[in-house]
């Protein structure tokens, strides 16, 4: 089932989209916190966007550039700004299509299966992880902080792609180790540690400080 993110503060539009969507078996969500965008991008990992260019505190210019540093996700904005200018500056953004208010729905919907249909047919959806503003993007390898995009060894992002898919829960020193000979790379204790120190400082050169924690004799955990 595809999943669809609405980025509209109308909640009036907002539902009705919604309730149509749903009749085409779409999985929907509509964006409560629009001051956080990013991080409901994150935990919903949408197929498609649909997104408005006048909301609370940052436009639609600016998550539709958020949403481009991570994710080549499609998004099309839907917008009562409907002029030569607004339709340039969302393309030039990242936009995939534009849509004017008021609109039908049922073009609406044609166009989100289109678009599906274009992107899917061909590519899978992948997953970005979220934690503290900072996105990992799995299916280019690396990580975006603010506008940032921060290099990664093979071993350091398979470090933190397994702590962040295991948020919340001590990692063991064992099972990073055995992660990481995946990898193809020969890994003991020692190169674990060196390894980690080198996340970190990466991490907190970007201005994530203690984004890892320690837990002395087990292993390494991302705090919720």
């Amino acid at each position: 089932m595809y999943r669809l993110l609405i980025i509209e503060d109308d909640k009036g539009i907002a539902e009705a989209i919604k309730a149509q969507a749903e009749l085409w078996e779409l999985q929907v969500r509509c964006t409560e916190n629009f001051r956080a965008v990013m991080n409901e991008f994150a935990e919903f990992n949408p197929h498609i966007v649909l997104l408005d260019i006048s909301l609370p505190f940052f436009n639609g210019y600016h998550w539709c550039n958020e949403i481009r540093k991570a994710s080549k996700v499609p998004i099309i904005f839907i917008s009562s700004a409907a002029d030569n200018m607004s339709m340039i500056m969302a393309m030039n953004m990242g936009a995939d299509d534009f849509i004017a208010k008021p609109f039908d729905q049922s073009v609406l919907m044609a166009k989100i299966q289109a678009m599906l249909r274009r992107t899917y047919d061909f590519a899978a959806s992948v997953p970005v992880l979220e934690h503290r503003g900072a996105l990992l993007n799995t299916g280019e390898n690396t990580l975006i902080y603010g506008d940032e995009k921060i290099s990664l060894s093979k071993n350091e992002y398979r470090i933190l792609l397994v702590l962040m898919e295991n948020k919340g829960k001590v990692v063991s020193r064992e099972k990073l180790m055995e992660q990481l000979w995946k990898t193809d790379s020969f890994v003991d204790e020692n190169t674990l540690s060196v390894n980690v120190n080198r996340l970190r400082k990466r991490l907190e050169a970007a201005g994530l400080e203690n984004f890892i924690a320690t837990r002395f004799g087990v292993g390494y955990l991302i705090e919720n």
